[in-house]
């Protein structure tokens, strides 16, 4: 413990405070000796890092709470299944910077529950580039995070009634293999159609 809270900058006594409140995991114990690891010094910077941008401990033991329930990646992958999303790799305080004020425990456990959050050890990795970016310039706008978590939830249900749609159709009226060449066809028509039917409902709202 004490050669952890050299390597850390801190006391040995915040290091059991921080045990004691189940902030950083148990030591492997081999007899009377209790070995600590780089994932224990990882979790500790971690800690650091979100007390300098505001977090209580309180608030910091409901993070790391949600995080230790939530899925791995493997799960919220699939576990080599193909994907045109890129994964984004993060540290906890790199995600609080992402959408600064709004990385709450209810929030996280939302994230997570969608699969656009598991966790890798250490880190937390978000399962699309394209989403986590889009997600913090709404939250930019002013939109709240939780707003954007419970949007993202109801897009969802219908991107996958779009999509066994689109996968009814071709695979029924294309070759064996054609889905995957007029997959990115499928995505125009929808893009198309979202683009038109948002200008339909803003002429009206200018009508009005």
């Amino acid at each position: 413990m004490e050669e952890l809270a050299k390597e850390a900058g801190i006391t040995a006594r915040t290091v059991r405070f921080y045990r004691e409140r189940g902030l950083i995991p148990p030591p492997r114990r081999e007899g009377r000796i209790a070995w600590y690891d780089e994932h224990h010094l990882a979790r500790l910077h971690t800690i650091a890092a979100l007390l300098e941008r505001g977090h209580t401990l309180n608030g910091i033991a409901d993070l790391a709470t949600a995080f230790e329930s939530g899925r791995d990646v493997g799960e919220v992958l699939g576990l080599g299944e193909p994907t045109e999303e890129t994964p984004v790799r993060l540290s906890p305080e790199e995600l609080a910077d992402y959408f600064e004020g709004e990385v709450t425990p209810e929030n996280l456990a939302a994230a997570l529950d969608l699969g656009y959050l598991a966790t890798d050890g250490d880190e937390i990795v978000h399962i699309s580039r394209r989403l986590l970016d889009v997600s913090a310039a709404l939250v930019r706008e002013g939109v709240p995070l939780a707003v954007v978590l419970d949007t993202g939830r109801r897009v969802r249900a219908h991107a996958d009634a779009l999509a066994e749609l689109f996968v009814e159709v071709l695979n029924t009226h294309t070759p064996q293999g054609g889905a995957d060449r007029l997959r990115p066809l499928a995505k125009s028509v929808v893009d198309a159609e979202l683009s038109m039917a948002m200008d339909r409902l803003l002429h009206r709202a200018t009508d009005r």
